[in-house]
């Protein structure tokens, strides 16, 4: 009988964008278990609706995470929104739009860079960073901040975009999709990447069903699902089906983000020639009474917002279910039976947002 033993991974890692704890639990270099600790880096941004009114608080649910800023804070207000009765002009949802799916290239090219590093193959790392660059470039051009925008607002959106600037997202996105095609026959054809990623840390699809995963890493288990489809933004007018795989490993788990790099794509370029003229945003008067909750597809997966209002101008709550925070569970479930020089690919496929789930 193997001898088990304890090895503590994380929650610095050279591999680990954020800080992540495990306690593998091993038989020589299999996991058989996998214990996650949370908290590192908690910072009861929760509470501070009680210091902070509803609309200043749309500056701090963004910062809850850099990278899923954009949707964090068109979550907020959505929920807002909805408890206030507040119809936001047709221009504000598009240009929201488009903004949430920058947001997604954005997010799907810094986790593709961060899974070519993983395998130490850095030039693929370095390519893939060097695209994401042209998104950022067009969001501080458009929104004036490359991480941070502070676009959303109650009521729409702080900025609008002129002709011009659409036809140079256009232009962006263009040369995006050109560069993109080596790279995606590199992650999808490449033998170094097919055997560190193929048949590693399969979520079958009734474990997915069971454990609650979401966003690529439910889809890539064969579920077709997609917050979008739910019609928020300007997605009920435009055309969105979800991308599914029915390997269920760390390769499909990469193959349903590539193309949903190039759903993107397309769903911004019909964003572009839908987008109708008008106001960007419409007075916000009295406070949230009530209580709703919204559920928005997030570059990792499903977020769900809750907010609790009173009556004046503080909230009584507000409450946050993330992606990775789903995704963890069936994380943990995968993670066994794989051998230790896996593990921090594992964990990297489900695109782990730590400073979403520990607020």
């Amino acid at each position: 009988m193997a001898k088990r033993s304890i090895v503590p991974f994380g929650p610095q890692h050279p591999v680990l964008p954020e800080p992540v704890h495990l306690d593998l639990v091993l038989e020589d270099e299999t996991v058989v278990g996998a214990i996650p600790s949370i908290g590192y880096i908690h910072r009861g941004l929760e509470k501070l609706v009680e210091k902070r009114d509803f609309k200043q608080y749309v500056y701090i649910a963004e910062r809850i995470c850099g990278i899923c800023s954009c949707g964090h804070g068109l979550g907020y207000c959505l929920a807002v929104e909805k408890v206030m009765d507040i119809e936001v002009p047709d221009r504000a949802r598009y240009l929201r739009t488009i903004w949430l799916e920058m947001s997604r290239i954005h997010s799907h090219l810094l986790w593709l860079g961060l899974l070519a590093d993983a395998m130490g193959f850095e030039s693929l790392f370095m390519e893939s960073w060097r695209l994401r660059e042209k998104i950022l470039d067009m969001f501080d051009e458009t929104a004036g901040g490359r991480i941070i925008h502070s676009v959303n607002c109650v009521g729409g959106v702080q900025k609008d975009m002129d002709s011009s600037m659409l036809q140079d997202v256009l232009r962006a996105v263009s040369d995006l999709e050109g560069e993109m095609k080596p790279v995606v026959d590199t992650f999808l054809q490449d033998y170094t990447v097919q055997s560190r990623l193929k048949g590693t840390g399969i979520l079958t699809k009734e474990d997915a069903v069971a454990m609650g995963a979401v966003g690529p890493m439910m889809r890539a288990s064969g579920i077709e699902y997609d917050a979008r489809l739910l019609g928020y933004g300007a997605y009920n007018e435009l055309t969105v089906e979800p991308i599914t795989s029915t390997e269920g490993d760390c390769y499909g788990r990469c193959e349903v983000r590539l193309k949903e790099l190039f759903q993107s794509f397309d769903l911004i370029r019909e964003a572009v020639g839908k987008i109708p003229q008008g106001p960007v945003s419409v007075p916000v008067k009295g406070n949230p009474s009530g209580e709703y909750f919204v559920r928005i597809e997030q570059p990792r997966g499903e977020a769900i917002y809750y907010i609790k209002g009173n009556g004046t101008k503080y909230l009584d709550r507000f409450r946050l279910r993330t992606p990775t925070t789903s995704n963890i569970p069936p994380m943990v479930e995968m993670l066994k039976g794989c051998q230790l020089a896996d593990v921090p690919l594992l964990i990297l496929t489900i695109d782990p947002c730590v400073s979403c789930t520990e607020r």
